[in-house]
């Protein structure tokens, strides 16, 4: 049975929803095993097993940075810190009595900026959800929203920060076009593209929401603690 009791596929209890990490991870490794043997990449399993441990190890900067954004997610959860502070946030924000738009404007504001600092999407995500989801939930704002705001603020100034992780690989290619430039020259030179998306992609948002759009599969707006 793959639907859950209420019938739904896309349910939270549906054992398909509970599966969908190996689902996921099925629906791409078999085209990928395919094309490999039939493009000639792959001679034997022994090659199927380089390539994984190839893309793996381009994944040691991410483990390192998740390895301390867990100590740091524990040390919230033991001292509720981050719970005190997205309470308090919650207070200030009902205090202020903003709309939800002005809110998750200010999510994608905070967002861009700590994208200067910290180039990982999930080393941010990491740092910031287990504040910015629960305090925004506490004002009406789903955990699907806060994470749509985050990731218009993240992408938006990816181009402009030196500590992405692509940043030097796009100044060496720059360079082949545009001798002597440096990180200061892209830098300038994306920065309006940079202000585009930042606007339009808000701008977007927020229409979709005003027309009322689906999110994603089981992901509203709002969120109620009842």
């Amino acid at each position: 049975m793959l639907r859950s009791t209420d019938g739904s596929l896309t349910a939270y209890s549906a054992p398909i929803m509970k599966s969908i990490v190996p689902l996921i991870f099925l629906i791409f490794i078999i085209p990928g095993i395919v094309f490999g043997f039939a493009s000639g990449t792959f001679k034997t399993g022994k090659d199927v097993i380089g390539a994984m441990n190839d893309s793996m190890s381009k994944m040691g900067s991410y483990m390192v940075m998740a390895f301390f954004c867990a100590m740091f997610i524990k040390a919230f959860s033991d001292s509720n810190i981050g719970t005190l502070v997205a309470l308090a946030g919650a207070d200030g924000l009902k205090a202020m009595a903003l709309p939800g738009e002005a809110t998750i404007i200010g999510m994608i504001v905070l967002t861009a900026v700590v994208n200067l600092l910290i180039g990982s999407a999930s080393a941010k995500w990491a740092l910031l959800s287990p504040i910015m989801v629960p305090m925004l939930m506490a004002v009406g704002i789903s955990p699907e929203l806060t994470q749509a705001a985050f990731r218009i603020g993240d992408s938006s100034t990816n181009i402009i920060t030196p500590l992405m992780v692509f940043f030097p690989l796009v100044v060496v290619y720059c360079q082949r076009y545009v001798k002597g430039a440096g990180v200061g020259t892209l830098v300038s030179m994306m920065m309006p593209y940079s202000i585009a998306f930042f606007v339009t992609w808000s701008l977007f948002l927020l229409a979709w929401w005003g027309l009322g759009m689906p999110l994603g599969v089981a992901a509203p707006y709002t969120w109620s603690a009842g």
